[in-house]
This record gives structure tokens, sequence and C-alpha cells, in this order.
């Protein structure tokens, strides 16, 4: 499903159903860190019923279903959904997963201990979001909003690869990316009390080809407008530059996240 904002990629419209497959195959690398951080905070591990919105192949509740909460993910591409319940289901994984945009969630109030929004909260329209997210949390329920990037300033390859990407398509805002704590949208503000957050760098492992797929199924590339042409010249490109580095490399991200409590 298409996905359009003014205020990203000069308001192009994106669709990441258009690269499940990819999406499925290359984006699953958050580092064990990412999830222990989380678990050690108390957050989805056993007698916890959470919401994964925006959960895309599911990334996030298969690989902490083990710490024993209770998931549901939604997403907006029945695409994505699809990936994520084959994923689930070669693993055992019991993940519930429906089809809903993230400001029309079909859940009753009160339903979810935790929300979690990881690497998609800034396509969502916060005003209707915010309110609703509060509802369906119990008493004290927890929202957590989670990114991880790639460091360009910081990575000879992240730099290169980023440039390649605005060659084909020059509206591409996802780039450019430096150490920062994560920002809450004000609107949430009203609804929650930011109780803890913070930022880390860590190391994500690629060879070239898990490194050209990870970027093959962004936005900028797989997800976007470019026709079929563009984008086979862009990977064409793209693997030649990469031919120039070692086999295995470390590309440098930071994660950040926000713990807010309901009022």
């Amino acid at each position: 499903m298409l996905i359009k904002n003014d205020t990203i990629d000069s308001g192009n419209a994106f669709d990441f159903g258009k690269t499940s497959s990819d999406y499925a195959r290359y984006r699953d690398i958050y580092p064990e860190l990412f999830y222990q951080t989380l678990a050690d905070k108390g957050l989805c591990v056993s007698g916890q019923r959470v919401l994964d919105i925006g959960t895309g192949t599911g990334v996030l509740p298969r690989n902490m279903y083990r710490f024993g909460a209770k998931w549901v993910g939604t997403d907006i591409s029945e695409n994505q959904l699809e990936e994520a319940r084959r994923l689930s289901a070669e693993t055992g994984a019991d993940i519930e997963y429906y089809a809903f945009p993230a400001e029309k969630l079909g859940f009753e109030n009160g339903s979810f201990d935790v929300i979690t929004a990881c690497q998609c909260y800034w396509y969502f329209d916060h005003k209707q979001t915010a309110p609703m997210f509060a509802g369906l949390l119990a008493d004290k329920g927890r929202l957590v909003l989670l990114l991880m990037n790639w460091l360009p300033y910081e990575d000879e390859i992240a730099m290169k690869t980023e440039q390649l990407v605005l060659k084909y398509n020059p509206v591409w805002t996802g780039g450019g990316e430096q150490f920062h704590e994560l920002y809450v949208p004000e609107e949430y503000l009203e609804y929650f009390t930011v109780v803890d957050s913070g930022a880390y760098r860590l190391p994500v492992h690629f060879t070239r080809e898990t490194w050209n797929g990870r970027i093959r199924a962004c936005r900028g590339i797989g997800a976007s407008s470019l026709s079929e042409e563009e984008k086979a010249a862009w990977e064409k490109e793209h693997l030649e530059m990469l031919a120039q580095y070692p086999e295995e490399f470390d590309i440098a991200h930071f994660a950040a996240y926000a713990i807010l409590e309901k009022k």
C-alpha cells in the first residue's frame, strides 16, 4: 500500500510491500544488544501483552518471542505481513498479525501492556495515534519508540552508498543521520511521560550481498517509485562500488529508544 507524507522524500509515495521479499531476507539485522536492552528494562517479556505497530516482516516480535511476551503485530502492507507469517511459522512463533494502518487499529482499549514502534513512528499521524495508543494501553502501560540507523559521516561504505542512492533518487530524505537521541513528537507528551531514553553505537556486520540487499530494500530504492531499469542500474553500480572493499565488513550504526509511560 502506498504511503505519502509531504515531509518525506518531497511527498513522493513509497510502498514497502514492493520490497517485501528483500525486506524479509535482508532487514532482519538488529544485533543481540538491541533486543537485550529492551528485555533488561523489563519490556516485551513474559506476562506482558505487546503490540508492535509497523511490524513489517515481524522482525521485533519474532526476535523477542523467546523472552515470553504475547505478541501482536500490525502493518499497513499485507505483503509485509505475508512474509511475517511465513517467517513466524518457520520458527513456531505464535504471533498474530493484522493489516491495519497505525491510525486505525481494531483493538479494545486496555488490551496491551506495551506498544512498540520500531523504525516507523515518523510515518504516523501523531495527532491521531497519540491518544489512541494511550487508550489501547493498560494502566501504567508503556509506549516504546525505537530506531537504528547507519552513520554515514563515520563510515565510508555507508557514505558512498548514500551518495549512490541520491544519484538515482535525489528526493530521498533517509540519509545524513548523525548520532542522536530519539526525538519524541510533542503530541505524545499530553498522554505520556518519558521515563527513559538513550542512544548507543553498535556495529552491524554485513557481506557485500547483504549490504546491497539491505539498501535495495530501503525506501530510497526498492520501496520507491524508481523504475525497474533504474533500480537495476543502481544495483549494478552499487555492487561495482562494493567490489572495492572486503567481502565482509561492519557498518557503523547507532540505536536510540524512548520509553513513555501512560499518564
